[in-house]
């Protein structure tokens, strides 16, 4: 695992696409800070650009540095939180401008992964996670369903946990407002 977070980070580092494993599925990500970088994973994923894509962070500090201001119950959602939980902000800040919605907000899951926590950690920014597919096409549930369109326009693909059935789903997507209020977006 040490070796391909080395070679992830290069990758990160210069602006480049990869395609990595998530506590949930195969993901296509960047620096969620490079705009550039992510407009590549719009271009690949044929994205529209109104539709934002999901945010990984891998501590509470993170969630703080880009989020304007955390509504409270947040805290608690994140530690009962059984399986991977994507919560939208009311105003995300200081990344790329196509990963804020029109309405300034920001979706954003802490990992819990071992692999995605550890990259995070040590590359020190956000990454942009989004299933390995084409836009309106199924998710694909382990690396051998992932389709040569995808890995053809990645700079780098992740060589851990290739093997692997994913036995879960994307995560579950509640958005919070600052008074407290959740609505459930996706279960």
């Amino acid at each position: 695992m040490e070796e391909e977070i080395k070679n992830t980070l290069e990758v990160l580092r210069k602006g480049g696409i990869i395609l990595y494993p998530t506590e949930t599925v195969w993901g296509i990500g960047c620096d969620a800070r490079n705009k550039d970088a992510v407009a590549k994973v719009f271009k690949i994923k044929q994205r529209a650009e109104y539709k934002s894509m999901v945010v990984l962070v891998c501590n509470e500090s993170m969630i703080n540095r880009y989020v304007k201001e955390v509504p409270p119950i947040v805290w608690e959602l994140i530690e009962t939180a059984e399986e991977p939980l994507t919560i939208i902000y009311p105003e995300g800040r200081m990344l790329a401008e196509k990963l804020v919605a029109a309405d300034s907000s920001i979706a954003i899951r802490l990992v819990k992964d071992e692999f995605c926590n550890t990259l995070i950690h040590k590359f020190g920014k956000p990454i942009v996670s989004t299933s390995a597919n084409i836009s309106g096409e199924p998710t694909p549930m382990s690396f051998n369903d992932i389709k040569l369109d995808i890995l053809n326009q990645v700079d780098y693909i992740v060589n851990y946990r290739r093997t692997e059935i994913n036995k879960t789903k994307p995560s579950s997507i509640i958005k919070v407002t600052l008074n407290g209020e959740i609505k459930i977006i996706r279960k």
